[in-house]
């Protein structure tokens, strides 16, 4: 009898025996407000690292009828991307975005509306800011960047002037700010991207972040944002839920999410009740990865105790969720009515 055994090896099948309900795809058709078709998933070289016309259909035969593709990028690589994309323009929007290392440059702002401005000449239709604002970029002395900072202002103001709606990665899961040890439910896989961690007191922490995009809401009204990973907070739905009873210009989707909310089932449904108009539908996803039927299912069934990943060992925690079973109003506005509620029709 082996008496040790690694994590790592360790792989339970469940003996839980209940009732499964399949779906053969999603009730309503969907937009996916939430994936990365360019050089931010697959590099500068993103034109060969898939078939455009695959992914396509492989999105629309899941039921897909519209994306949003976000990236971080301006100028002339958007103009290339948007050209690339050009041939399923009716499948894609494209979010685009502003270069934050120039804040301090003293033609900030002027560069940063010049910047909007074009690109949305170009066909881009919002912004896309990533998480490296506050946790990675330093300014010209050497200080981190909050989300909030006065000298980011332009682009926030510029954006609500310009009606371009922000989608933003401010924090990663609260886990990964906490030490990497027993006690760490996501200890395998800050153990298998320990780059991910950001424990370090260099880094402002999970509740610094919290505050300041708190600030970042309250300061710019006339803004809309669409905070990505429900809302930086999966794990506190609470605070998430009095955040968007108090600022009217936030928006949340459930990219990357879904093993959060999962696991609370009944909190998750009471709050996609109360906030319906409110949550966009996303996956995170790129055109080579798709786990589109694992979303459906969470929403729409009640299925209890069933895999949130396709991987052998769940990525983001070693647990199973259960479905919320959302009625039909629920439903269509995750699924695309909230989405066109910003942007117009799609799809």
């Amino acid at each position: 009898m082996q008496h040790s055994l690694l994590l790592s090896e360790y792989k339970p099948t469940s003996q839980l025996v209940v009732e499964r309900r399949s779906l053969s795809g999603p009730k309503f058709p969907v937009v996916d407000t939430h994936t990365h078709f360019g050089p931010m998933a697959f590099g500068q070289h993103y034109q060969h690292a898939y078939q455009l016309d695959v992914a396509v259909a492989a999105f629309r035969s899941l039921g897909v009828k519209h994306v949003i593709n976000a990236d971080t990028i301006w100028g002339e690589p958007l103009r290339q991307l948007l050209q690339f994309l050009e041939p399923y323009q009716e499948f894609f929007t494209t979010f685009g975005s502003v270069e934050t290392a120039l804040l301090d440059d003293p033609q900030f702002a002027q560069i940063t509306r010049r910047t909007m401005e074009a690109g949305k000449a170009m066909g881009m239709r919002g912004l896309k800011f990533w998480k490296d604002i506050s946790l990675g970029q330093t300014d010209a002395q050497g200080r981190s960047i909050p989300i909030d900072d006065q000298r980011l202002h332009p682009i926030w103001e510029g954006a609500a002037e310009l009606n371009l709606p922000v989608l933003i990665h401010i924090a990663d899961p609260a886990a990964f700010f906490a030490p990497i040890d027993v006690h760490n439910e996501r200890y395998e896989e800050l153990q298998q991207h320990p780059d991910w961690s950001f424990a370090d007191s260099r880094y402002f922490r999970f509740a610094e972040l919290m505050e300041q995009q708190e600030r970042l809401l309250a300061n710019h009204p006339r803004t809309t944002f669409i905070v990505a990973h429900m809302g930086s907070y999966a794990e506190n739905l609470g605070r998430v839920s009095q955040w968007l009873e108090r600022y009217p210009n936030l928006y949340v989707d459930l990219a990357a999410r879904i093993n959060e909310l999962g696991r609370q089932p009944y909190t998750a449904r009471t709050f996609f009740a109360k906030h319906r108009d409110r949550i966009l539908f996303g996956t995170d996803a790129n055109a080579c990865y798709q786990e589109h039927m694992v979303y459906y299912e969470f929403l729409e069934t009640k299925n209890e105790y069933i895999p949130y990943s396709t991987a052998a060992v769940p990525n983001q925690g070693r647990w199973q969720i259960y479905g919320l079973g959302l009625d039909d109003d629920i439903l269509r506005r995750v699924y695309y009515e909230n989405a066109e509620t910003l942007l117009g029709p799609l799809g």
